[in-house]
């Protein structure tokens, strides 16, 4: 099956390095998708554009495609089956939920020289980063590519309501399953409560899994490809 990989913020296509091989030898054809802005030196791009490298690369397969989406890039992700309801397979959502129609992308941070850069590891103590030995952090400051304002201060837009029949499957690192269901059904993440087909997959690591747990990571992208 054609899998088509979504990094979040500060990662470009190379974060899925150690996925990719796992889900070709599980014999699926994944393919890291280059997001202008975040690996491509275009320092100016916008949410748009991103959005538009995504519904290219789903458009540029043969067969539906199961994308999948990490941590901010799970709106991302939405966006790209708001707009493509019928070319798109399903949708795993990595650490993360897609935002409603108007709010802001991924302004979470300061920005400096007109991009949102890496902010240290301070706000992911804890459960995010737990499984991130030093290496992995050093790895992970030193690949990190600053994301352009108009991305993280891009605006999410859907009109499409076919996108609730997509299949969508939450995978839970830092949280549980049963948290993420909470958090739906009071009502913090209203674009899934109103998605006809939502399933929960459990996995044990921080919120980076492409580098704490790419075997793992692999096998369940594996499972969920194959039950699509």
């Amino acid at each position: 099956m054609d899998i088509l990989l979504i990094g979040g913020l500060w990662l470009d296509g190379t974060a899925w390095d150690e996925v990719t091989p796992a889900l070709e030898a599980l014999g699926h054809r994944p393919r890291p998708v280059v997001l202008p802005g975040q690996g491509d030196g275009n320092s100016s791009a916008t949410l748009d554009e991103q959005v538009a490298a995504v519904l290219a690369a789903v458009d540029a397969t043969a067969e539906r495609p199961l994308l999948v989406a990490h941590s901010a890039a799970c709106s991302l992700g939405w966006m790209a089956a708001d707009a493509r309801p019928e070319r798109v397979a399903g949708l795993a959502l990595i650490g993360g939920f897609p935002h409603e129609d108007g709010h802001p992308y991924a302004d979470f941070f300061e920005m400096r020289d007109g991009a949102m850069h890496f902010p240290g590891w301070g706000p992911f103590e804890g459960a995010d980063s737990a499984d991130l030995d030093d290496e992995l952090r050093r790895r992970f400051e030193t690949d990190a590519v600053p994301v352009p304002e108009g991305v993280a201060r891009g605006v999410v837009r859907l009109s499409d309501e076919r996108r609730y029949k997509v299949p969508v499957v939450v995978v839970c690192p830092e949280f549980t399953p049963e948290q993420a269901r909470a958090w739906i059904a009071a009502g913090d993440v209203p674009e899934l409560a109103k998605a006809e087909r939502v399933e929960f997959a459990d996995l044990d690591s921080g919120h980076w899994p492409m580098f704490s747990k790419p075997a793992e990571l692999a096998r369940l992208i594996g499972k969920l490809a194959a039950d699509h």
